[in-house]
């Protein structure tokens, strides 16, 4: 008599447990595998092509090895809970469906919020062209030296070096960038 045999008689019940047993084995070398940084990507190369999504840039895959064993781990695991409360073959298969599919949503919910966390927020200076500002410290005039000025962006505030090509813009006055060059933002007073 095997194990399987011996812990769950019906059918069904075995196989949750051939289900559930290497998903979660799997799922715990991949987690260890992450952890230690040798997880590179999500998956293998399973020269799979597919238009299922209309972001290009998301790191996120539908068909994936880390999603099988996500589904699958969720499928086994509630198979195996409910089998002695649902004693409906079709009821308990569905349900089992239904948190497998949980399973890969939450993974996605998760993976969208880390990949939330690598955007890239530093600071462009070709971005700020239109935006005003207030002048920190004297601009002379007709492009004879910089001054500076102080520009909330991103949730911060930065102070820049700026130059005018018109007349000189004293401390606190309000100007417009127009265009930027060589590092430094090129200004003219509102």
């Amino acid at each position: 008599m095997s194990f399987f045999e011996s812990i769950a008689p019906h059918p069904l019940l075995q196989t949750f447990w051939y289900i559930a047993l290497p998903a979660s084995l799997i799922f715990i070398i991949q987690s260890i595998m992450t952890f230690m940084g040798v997880d590179s990507h999500d998956g293998g190369n399973a020269d799979f092509q597919s238009d299922l999504s209309t972001d290009t840039d998301s790191p996120f895959q539908l068909f994936s090895l880390r999603n099988l064993i996500n589904f699958m781990l969720g499928f086994g695991w509630t198979g195996i809970s409910f089998y002695s409360t649902i004693h409906n073959p079709t009821l308990l298969i569905s349900l089992s469906f239904c948190v497998g599919g949980l399973f890969v949503f939450g993974f996605f919910m998760i993976m969208r919020q880390l990949f939330k966390l690598n955007e890239d927020n530093s600071l462009k200076l070709e971005n700020l062209v239109g935006a005003s500002a207030e002048v920190y410290l004297t601009i002379p005039e007709s492009m004879k030296g910089t001054g500076k000025i102080l520009i909330s962006t991103k949730g911060s505030t930065r102070e820049l070096e700026a130059m005018t090509r018109g007349e000189k813009i004293g401390s606190n006055a309000r100007v417009k960038i127009i265009s930027v060059e060589n590092e430094i933002v090129i200004v003219e007073k509102f």
